[in-house]
């Protein structure tokens, strides 16, 4: 099942943040009413992959007319400035985002031309944060895409829509994302206490793992395609050490006392919460030593299902690993839509731990890392250098469409059991092919 099909994420990711109390785990996102430039009416297609179920969606509101002036400059803005800001690795990507994404909108994918909007309209607001019609628009331009784009979905993934849809999909991850640098701006509390106010960011999960689904379900048709290799070619390759306790192993400390941990769990998922916590401190590993700052930008998109449940359910195992996440995105500070994302999320993790808490010695580094101010971080400080890193390194990765290939028949395959889909959402990232 697609993420981006869950009503309760269709609510969390076009309505602006709402911050809740400090509870075990985060309240239910609150139902918001929205106005949208124009119905963005979903493609009818034969169910070839059919997505279910078919949930409610936010309604456009055609009462209102279309702000042309406002929709152009939103193209301008996307096709000369915001499509440069993707964090992509190559001049052929770049032509992609500039050029054949919105040539592809244009042929009847409207959920494709609101999704490059959206990003647009808050890549502007990231500018001037008080315009009032730019806060309208990224509320409405996000609704309108995810009442199309979860049509679609339920329709039935086809030749014909596959493409559009992942990179559809690509940028509502993006959107949510880049809302969550809005939350002030986007929410009104009295409250004083930073631990009431912070949200663990679940959008950004809910987005990337959306990303990751799609690809796998519509991996018959897309696999063949020069704008979705690209795209995918343009993730650096993945040379994870499979032990996360191992003496070079910068996060190993993170799984301290896992055992203590799961002797508390139910049997049926003791194994899933460690592999989880096992693969997840393979990534920042990976990520930590990574020339290529962006390669952090893996660990939402790859983390299994139980890693979220687990963040979802706020264990203090689980936070203090996203806090370390967040860290990573300090080289990214930059980016507009990562722009004091490390400092912000950070420090909202830390402040639910209570004082006297025996993670505090596992939440130092991602702290220093945050609240750095010196520009280049030196690896005395950041703790590895990775320039040597990559030069010492093997390059025998395995590509990202290896890994896609294997998940997409595992999950594919109605006789394999939940066990082995569970296990191929792991090996999405770690199991090499001959």
């Amino acid at each position: 099942m697609c993420d981006f099909e869950s009503s309760v994420l269709l609510d969390q990711l076009a309505a602006p943040a709402t911050p809740s109390a400090t509870s075990p785990s985060p309240s239910p996102a609150q139902d918001a009413t929205l106005s949208v430039p124009r119905p963005s009416p979903s493609v009818a297609s034969p169910s070839q992959a059919r997505a279910t179920p078919v949930v409610s969606q936010p309604e456009p509101d055609t009462s209102r007319p279309v702000d042309r002036l406002l929709e152009l400059r939103l193209l301008h803005q996307y096709t000369t400035s915001t499509c440069k800001t993707l964090l992509t690795s190559s001049p052929a990507t770049d032509d992609i985002w500039q050029k054949a994404v919105p040539d592809m909108a244009f042929r009847g994918k409207t959920y494709l031309a609101d999704a490059m909007l959206s990003v647009a309209a808050l890549h502007l607001r990231s500018q001037a944060p008080t315009d009032k019609a730019l806060v309208r628009a990224s509320h409405a331009y996000s609704a309108s895409t995810l009442a199309a784009y979860v049509g679609t979905l339920n329709n039935g993934i086809t030749p014909d829509n596959a493409e559009a849809l992942f990179l559809t999909a690509a940028l509502i991850a993006f959107q949510a994302t880049a809302q969550r640098i809005f939350i002030k701006d986007d929410t009104e509390t009295t409250a004083k206490d930073a631990s009431s106010r912070y949200t663990t960011p679940m959008a950004w999960f809910h987005a990337f793992q959306g990303v990751k689904t799609v690809v796998a379900t519509s991996w018959q048709w897309i696999r063949n395609s020069n704008i979705v290799q690209a795209v995918i070619d343009s993730q650096p390759s993945f040379q994870l050490d499979l032990n996360p306790l191992g003496p070079n192993s910068f996060f190993g400390h993170l799984l301290d006392g896992l055992d203590d941990e799961l002797a508390n769990e139910g049997q049926d998922k003791a194994s899933a919460t460690s592999q989880g916590y096992f693969h997840a401190v393979s990534v920042l590993n990976w990520a930590h030593k990574n020339p290529f700052a962006p390669a952090a930008l893996a660990f939402p998109a790859t983390v299994s299902r139980r890693f979220v449940e687990v963040v979802e359910e706020r264990r203090p195992r689980s936070l203090a690993i996203l806090a370390c996440f967040f860290a990573l995105l300090k080289r990214m500070d930059s980016v507009w839509w990562l722009e004091d994302v490390t400092r912000r999320e950070v420090m909202g993790l830390v402040s639910l731990f209570e004082s006297g808490s025996p993670w505090w010695k596992h939440l130092e580094w991602p702290v220093r890392i945050a609240l750095w101010d010196g520009g280049t971080i030196p690896p005395d400080v950041w703790g590895v250098d990775y320039e040597k890193e990559a030069e010492s390194s093997t390059g025998n990765g395995d590509t990202m469409v290896s890994h896609i290939e294997l998940f997409s028949k595992l999950t594919s395959n109605p006789q394999a059991s939940a066990s082995m889909s569970a296990q191929a959402e792991l090996e999405l990232m770690v199991v090499p092919l001959d």
